[in-house]
């Protein structure tokens, strides 16, 4: 028995994405089967799988469940649902029936952090990813964190999952590969956390910068190419401690830029970026 899927990625956060919303897979999704998927070697290769099924509203168009490289459980994808954004629309699915990638559709996607609106238009994608919930340590120094002895100072931002946010001078010297992990499983964040390390570039004029540079950390996956939460939590955070001006914010990440817009306390997030189909296949993985 075998498997259809569709590679998809987000400025080259991967994925494996499982089509469920019409037919039932021989097979079911389970961690195991994700890892197995997931792994660059002896796999298809992806940073998440992601599975799409019937959705439970009848406001929805499709439910997107998400399962990391290591099997565990994700809440929410930015560069995931953009994504799925982009095979629905090439579905004909939802407002716009018959839309292709290239056309406007608007989409509603359910996920473990609440039903999301997807706009398709001109090859970009624009999520409402809903209000963020700010924790400790704003709008002042952050929340202090003990990591070996070390003292660092972060900001924590809810994007429907969690994310640690760390203010950095010097991105591309900063020990991501060392600290990322320790931050992620520290006793103080009990189901983990997405880490970001964000440097704010200076403005050209000296004026106050709208633009971040990013490197994530993600719970379960590591180093990603990008990740649409963690450039959501990082403006968020930008802004909200007086970092950037409100927007809109380029989030500049090793796999390419969005663009994120957030009026505030109370207003919900908006992410614009692309989203790519790499190619199809099928898949044949050992006995679940």
């Amino acid at each position: 028995m075998r498997i259809p899927f569709i590679k998809m990625h987000g400025l080259g956060n991967d994925f494996i994405v499982i089509d469920e919303l019409e037919r039932e897979i021989p097979w079911p999704v389970t961690p195991e089967f994700a890892r197995q998927a997931c792994d660059r070697r002896f796999g298809i290769g992806a940073d998440q799988l992601l599975w799409l099924k019937r959705p439970l509203a009848a406001s929805a168009e499709a439910r997107m469940e998400i399962l990391n490289a290591d099997g565990s459980v994700a809440e929410m994808c930015g560069n995931g649902i953009r994504a799925v954004g982009i095979f629905l629309a090439r579905r004909g699915l939802g407002k716009a029936a018959g839309a292709t990638a290239n056309a406007a559709g608007e989409y509603r996607i359910e996920t473990l952090a609440g039903l999301k609106t997807v706009r398709v238009e001109n090859g970009l994608v624009t999520v409402d990813m809903g209000a963020p919930t700010l924790g400790g340590g704003f709008p002042g120094i952050g929340e202090a964190l003990l990591i070996k002895g070390r003292e660092l100072r972060f900001f924590e931002v809810n994007m429907g999952n969690p994310h640690a946010v760390l203010f950095v001078d010097e991105l591309a010297a900063y020990p991501i590969e060392e600290v990322g992990p320790q931050v992620e499983t520290n006793p103080r964040f009990p189901k983990r956390t997405n880490v970001e390390f964000v440097q704010v570039l200076e403005h050209e004029t000296r004026q106050k910068s709208s633009v971040i540079q990013v490197r994530v950390w993600e719970r379960g996956a590591g180093i990603t190419m990008a990740c649409g939460t963690g450039a959501c939590a990082s403006a968020v955070a930008a802004i909200a401690t007086g970092r950037v001006v409100q927007g809109p914010v380029e989030v500049r990440l090793p796999g390419g830029s969005l663009t994120i817009q957030w009026a505030g306390t109370g207003q919900p997030v908006l992410m614009t970026g692309p989203a790519v189909e790499v190619f199809r296949g099928e898949i044949e993985l050992a006995a679940q």
